[in-house]
Parts: structure tokens; sequence; C-alpha cells
């Protein structure tokens, strides 16, 4: 997903809750990030025109909550429990994926399939009406 800064950003994006495992005194979602405000976008290997300073997931735990909620390898976090991921360094985004007083992380996530997808259902359409 590319932007203009300054403009709008549509996105086609994905309700995922995970239910964080307890481990002792840990809390885990089996997930890891990378990106950020302050991190090289050049990077990013989810970054499709190397400027997106953008939360991605970089790695999934196979059979981690994570997983089983549906999230994907780069995955683009948008919001974590109603919060803007968007504009965050890479210690913000952490902070708020961590907080130990929350069982349950409610994402918002935009993922390339599903923005192609909507982009080849908007052609097959606009192809239809024009019969």
């Amino acid at each position: 997903m590319s932007f203009i800064p300054g403009q709008p950003v549509t996105a086609v994006v994905q309700r995922i809750e995970i239910c964080k495992l307890r481990q002792g005194d840990n809390l885990i979602l089996g997930f890891s990030i990378g990106g950020g405000m302050d991190q090289d976008p050049g990077q990013n290997p989810f970054s499709e025109d190397k400027t997106d300073k953008g939360i991605y997931v970089t790695r999934v735990t196979k059979g981690g909550p994570a997983e089983d909620a549906g999230l994907m390898m780069g995955d683009k976090i948008m919001q974590v429990n109603g919060w803007d991921m968007t504009m965050v360094t890479h210690d913000q985004a952490r902070k708020r994926l961590t907080k130990k007083n929350e069982d349950v992380v409610r994402l918002l996530v935009t993922r390339k399939s599903l923005e192609d997808a909507v982009r080849h259902s908007m052609i097959q359409n606009q192809a239809q009406h024009q019969i």
C-alpha cells in the first residue's frame, strides 16, 4: 500500500482478535514486528516503494495465538485496540502490543492479498457494467 503524505489513506482492512497466551508472568502474542517511524524503510521487505514506515508483522509463530487468529507475515498493523499505528516508532508499537493489563489484542491489519482481491472485484464489476 503506497500513499502520498498529507493525503487521505484508503486501505482494505481485516479485524483480527488475538487472545494472549499466559506463560508465567508473560503474555505471549506469537508474532514479531518490524518497522516504525524511527526505522529505515529501505530495510522493510514488505514495503513496496521502500518509503513506508508502517508497522509490519515480520514473523508468526506456528501454532501460536497470532497464527490461530489469522495474522500473517507481511500484514501491516493499522490499529491496536483502537490506537492508530500508522505514525508510531517501533518501541511505541511494541509497548501498545504488550500491555500487561490486556489479555486480548484487537488489530486492524491490511495485507496485499486483501487489496488485490478488492481491486480484482472492482475491475470485474466495472467490466460487467460495460457489457
